[in-house]
């Protein structure tokens, strides 16, 4: 290997899904402890792979990136009040929050049937994969919420509906400077 040349190795995986979730748990601690990465921001729904997450990353700036409130249904937190508090009793810290792809541009798609620049960059992400589009989305809501520096290099994981099936190493920055922000490496991912 020369001195200009990383060589790493990327996981692929035949299948998208929860059924890849420990897998890339496992790669993407892995890689942090190696890089000397610290910060860690992880995608969850209900909360299970919160909860994976939050066993597996002690010690990390372990972020865990949920729904809003009323994404699925008016009024409705998806994340249960049970894995919530087990998260946060691991040292994790959970970001509640509109989706840096989403908010208002999701509010004129379904009033006027039109789409908008963040749906745009949002389709354009998931030709790699909805892991990845993920990846990205929760690591902006990070350097939003101040969990994460812009320019700091992180860990993402995400994936495709339920569990995880992608993890990245992504420089972060804020939504507003979004062409800062660089997927620096893929550690995992559906091959789709």
């Amino acid at each position: 290997m020369g001195e200009k040349e990383l060589v790493e190795k990327i996981v692929y995986f035949w299948e998208k899904g929860p059924q890849n979730t420990s897998r890339v748990l496992e790669l993407a601690k892995e890689v942090a402890q190696r890089r000397g990465i610290k910060s860690i921001i992880v995608a969850t729904t209900q909360g299970e792979t919160g909860v994976k997450a939050a066993k597996i990353f002690k010690g990390f700036n372990l972020i865990v990136v949920t729904h809003s409130f009323g994404f699925a249904q008016t009024n409705v937190q998806e994340l249960t009040e049970r894995n919530k508090k087990i998260i946060e009793k691991e040292g994790a810290k959970i970001i509640t929050s509109i989706h840096a792809f989403g908010g208002i541009g999701r509010a004129v798609r379904k009033k006027f049937k039109t789409y908008e620049l963040d749906d745009i960059i949002a389709s354009t992400l998931r030709i790699f994969g909805e892991g990845i589009k993920v990846a990205v989305e929760i690591t902006l809501m990070a350097a939003d919420a101040g969990l994460v520096k812009a320019g700091e290099e992180v860990i993402a994981v995400a994936g495709t509906g339920r569990g995880a099936d992608a993890a990245a190493i992504i420089e972060a920055a804020n939504t507003q400077s979004f062409f800062d922000l660089k997927v620096k490496e893929i550690i995992c991912k559906p091959r789709l």
